[in-house]
């Protein structure tokens, strides 16, 4: 789908074989969140070559910097973690490599949420400008963040020094694939991506014989009451006009039929767009568990932070600004606006430490027939998730291209 924007970069049968290769590389060797040691040095070798200012940041994480004399400084961001999932695409290039957990657990290591595709984009961005360093003058920071499935990697790059070390941005962009039209591209304005907390409860309770409950303190029938109960914050404390959601996502309990255990755990996510909702929320999710405990006599519980992320703000004089350049890129119908999502992403903190704008947009992998097709098409975090190559990864290398000369020197110069 070469275009003009490609086009005037140089792009030609080389570079998009060199992208689907760089593409297939990085399907085939995911690495779990915060271990992406071996990406990492494959991330870096490659801006070496490309004569950018490489370096490691936040452990994992992997900054290029790309000058071309005076001019505006622009970030750009990829996310680089793999997802313990099985990988079920049959493709020839699927995953077999394995991690291990925080708790010791082996588990299968795929690619499920597309950011190999999102590496591959950003690298093969970066060989475009580094070669037509005539047509545009500026500083392109490209940002290739670790653990953005665990919330991890924005802070701990920030926390390295990221903006002490790379020369700080009046914007940051990125991009995400998912399974919407291949060839097409969404972005919001405003609110983009909702915020995210994640809990691990631990319902205490005494434990005896399954024939004399009377001795117990059944956190089992506790932990019931507690997560029907969560969900009346939803139906009748949170105004109808406000978006909330409040999942429970694991309850575990016991090892046998006639135990009454000491305790059980379950875990729940809380996903708000705004403030005071997401307070609102988190502050009646500790008063039901914290006084139904105290309903059944039983220990105060243990409420433990998994995750927590961010809002996603796209600033709107710069999401107006990026879109015109999209749809100039990609073609007025190519490019939606669309309302804000209920994901989560914490790439809008590398933008609000330094308190500048933020953007960040949607691009389509799934091939228009495959769409309109009977057969549900596997999404993000899915086994079988699996990108068409083509038309997906020129798609968002042209989205890339186009939001960074948005900057740096005109969209298609």
């Amino acid at each position: 789908m070469t275009n003009d924007i490609l086009a005037s970069h140089g792009y030609s049968t080389t570079d998009q074989q060199k992208l689907q290769e760089t593409y297939r590389y990085l399907h085939a060797n995911p690495e779990l969140s915060m271990q992406e040691t071996n990406t990492s040095k494959f991330l870096l070798g490659r801006l070496e070559e490309l004569g950018l200012d490489a370096f490691l940041c936040g452990g994992t994480g992997v900054v290029g910097v790309l000058r071309n004399g005076p001019g505006p400084v622009v970030g750009f961001r990829a996310d680089t973690d793999g997802l313990p999932i099985g990988e079920n695409t049959g493709l020839e290039y699927a995953s077999t490599a394995e991690g291990t957990l925080e708790d010791g657990t082996r588990v299968p290591v795929m690619h499920g949420c597309g950011h190999d595709t999102h590496m591959a984009v950003a690298l093969a961005a970066a060989e475009l400008l580094a070669r037509s360093t005539g047509s545009w003058s500026g500083t392109v920071v490209f940002i290739f963040q670790p653990g953005e499935e665990t919330a991890a990697g924005a802070r701990a790059m920030l926390a390295d020094g990221l903006w002490e070390k790379a020369p700080q941005p009046e914007v940051v962009y990125g991009q995400h694939v998912w399974p919407g039209v291949a060839g097409g591209l969404e972005i919001s304005s405003g609110t983009a991506m909702a915020m995210a907390d994640s809990w691990k409860v631990t319902v205490l309770g005494r434990q005896a014989h399954g024939s004399q409950p009377e001795k117990s303190i059944d956190p089992i029938v506790l932990g019931a009451h507690m997560i029907v109960r969560i969900q009346t914050i939803l139906s009748r404390e949170v105004p109808p006009r406000e978006s909330a959601v409040v999942t429970v996502g694991t309850f575990h309990g016991g090892l046998k039929e006639n135990i009454i255990p000491a305790s059980a755990e379950f875990t729940l996510n809380v996903r708000t767009f705004e403030p005071a909702v997401r307070d609102q929320v988190l502050t009646a999710l500790r008063r039901i568990i914290t006084a139904e405990a105290a309903a059944s006599g039983a220990p105060e519980p243990v409420i433990e932070e998994i995750s927590s992320f961010p809002r996603c703000y796209n600033d709107p004089a710069a999401t107006a600004e990026v879109t015109e350049q999209l749809r100039s890129a990609l073609g007025e119908d190519n490019v939606r606006d669309v309302p804000p999502v209920m994901g989560s992403e914490d790439f809008g903190l590398l933008a609000d430490a330094i308190g500048v704008p933020s953007v960040y947009w949607m691009f389509g992998s799934t091939l228009s027939e495959r769409l309109n097709s009977e057969t549900p098409v596997p999404g993000n975090h899915h086994p079988e998730f699996a990108p068409a190559p083509e038309p997906t990864l020129e798609t968002g290398l042209t989205a890339a291209l186009a939001a960074i000369r948005t900057r740096v020197g005109g969209a298609g110069a």
